[in-house]
């Protein structure tokens, strides 16, 4: 068990930006989860800056909404009670050429008991008008598409 964690986080340290290099096309998932009070759950990476919203990379063999399914379960222990809703697909060559992002909403979910691993060190809802200051533009950009109805822009 022990293994397998330790050879997740060099993964993403390590293979992964390699990866991205040398692959002309990456997808990634990103869902803004809504709670009842209209809370949006942000995490906090261990291994980069700021606040996100929760996702990662599609794997080989799933589809992009089981990624953005199994990243909600594996960051943040929420059990997803509805299909999510894809809202837009983003370029991210800013940071990663190549890079895109699927855009998810939910907001009928199960949240399960969840504790800090080795690649997410803290899990929260914020209320939408209150993200903290460390939440990244990106992210604060779709939290801002999503409430106000609008279009997810075509970059990150």
């Amino acid at each position: 068990m022990v293994k397998g964690v330790f050879f997740k986080i060099a993964q993403k340290l390590v293979l992964q930006p390699v990866h991205r290099q040398l692959r002309g096309l990456t997808l990634g998932t990103r869902t803004a989860v809504f709670d009842e009070e209209r809370r949006v759950l942000l995490v906090r990476h261990t291994y980069a800056p700021g606040w996100l919203l929760p996702g990662g990379g599609v794997e080989r063999g799933e589809t992009i909404h089981q990624s953005a399914v199994r990243e909600l379960q594996e960051e943040a222990s929420i059990q997803v009670d509805e299909q999510p809703e894809l809202r837009g697909i983003c370029l991210n060559d800013g940071q990663f050429p190549g890079d895109h992002i699927a855009v998810f909403v939910v907001q009928k979910f199960t949240q399960l008991a969840w504790k800090p691993s080795l690649e997410i060190s803290q899990a929260q809802f914020f209320p939408s008008d209150q993200l903290p200051a460390e939440t990244t533009g990106g992210t604060r950009r779709r939290i801002g598409e999503i409430l106000n109805n609008r279009p997810v822009a075509p970059n990150w």
